[in-house]
């Protein structure tokens, strides 16, 4: 009876030094992902302030202002769609379906898929072929695109400064002699989209907490490295530079709608900060589901081997760990009147 009982706390030993010999070391794993280039939202708010805010301009009154402007239906020529409406901030900065809709009903005819407004400041370039370089002269797009808010700069500036409320916080924000322009409107709800930063545990993990990250996590992390995805799929928003689609295949769902890119056939690499809570996936939303769309990545961006279903399992639990904590300042304001 001893002898048995000895043989089975050898055999437990044995096994838990084996899961342990396979369990991915934290320490290597951050070193790695630093020199792939993997880096996170500062956690000491000085740093991440220098980080959205180069040039010392954002205030509190101008980043509420923001808010307003970017809930406010008047900024569509109809008064019934706003930035929020494609970008919610409470279906995590998308809008769940696979095409954007604007005034009346209308659908993108590109067939484009709203991308998440959250992280978008620390993309390279904004819209899916890049055309803005930064979150201000992005925001004037959607508000004068015919399928989207369809407004003229002449009339957004003419329902803006027809509204008292308004015309008392711009001077509040820019001084009694500021002029609103349809550049100033747009400015001041891309210094608002610069605060929707989404802080996760991947960010504690290499900010230094090596107990961030659970082992699923870790090999997901590991495999997410090894697979060659941060080829594209790297620093802070781990996404958001512009680079070739489809190098090993052709993307199945390459002909719904018309969107090839860029001049240069470049397309923005979405981010994949809060990836599992928004569906659906690729530029015209196409794919529902995130292990199919992992699988369909694999095929036509990578050139090694098939990704088999426990690697597609382990990407997604490391995915989840990239679930961010939203920021306070997200709720419906009180718009004037």
């Amino acid at each position: 009876m001893i002898k048995r009982v000895v043989y089975i706390l050898i055999l437990f030993a044995l096994m838990f030094s084996i899961s342990e010999a396979s369990m991915d070391d934290p320490r290597k794993l951050l070193e790695k992902a630093k020199k792939v280039g993997l880096k996170p939202i500062p956690n000491d708010p000085a740093e991440l302030k220098k980080l959205i805010d180069p040039k010392g301009k954002l205030t509190p009154e101008m980043i509420e202002l923001g808010r307003k402007l970017y809930y406010d239906p008047r900024l569509s020529i109809d008064n019934t769609v706003s930035c929020a409406s494609c970008h919610n901030l409470f279906t995590n900065g998308a809008d769940a379906v696979p095409v954007a809709v604007g005034v009346k009903g209308r659908k993108n005819p590109h067939h484009i898929n709203s991308p998440t407004v959250y992280n978008a400041v620390f993309f390279d370039r904004q819209f899916w072929d890049g055309r803005s370089p930064d979150l201000e002269d992005q925001a004037q797009g959607p508000m004068q695109a015919t399928v989207e808010m369809a407004i003229t700069p002449e009339i957004a500036v003419k329902k803006i400064t027809s509204i008292p409320g308004y015309v008392k916080e711009f001077k509040k924000v820019y001084g009694n002699d500021v002029k609103i322009t349809f550049k100033l409107i747009a400015d001041t709800i891309g210094a608002y989209e610069r605060t929707l930063v989404t802080p996760s545990r991947f960010d504690d993990f290499l900010n230094g907490n090596l107990n961030a990250l659970n082992q699923r996590e870790l090999k997901g992390l590991k495999i997410f490295m090894e697979r060659g995805c941060t080829n594209c799929h790297t620093g802070i928003a781990i996404g958001g530079s512009m680079q070739p689609f489809g190098i090993a295949s052709d993307f199945k769902y390459k002909d719904v709608g018309d969107f090839k890119g860029n001049k240069d056939g470049l397309v923005k690499v979405p981010t994949l900060r809060n990836v599992t809570l928004t569906p659906p996936y690729f530029h015209n939303g196409t794919v529902d589901n995130l292990k199919d769309a992992i699988k369909e990545m694999s095929r036509i961006q990578l050139t090694l081997s098939e990704i088999d279903d426990n690697e597609v399992d382990y990407l997604i639990a490391f995915f989840k760990a990239l679930e961010g904590r939203k920021p306070k300042n997200i709720e419906f304001p009180k718009l004037p009147k």
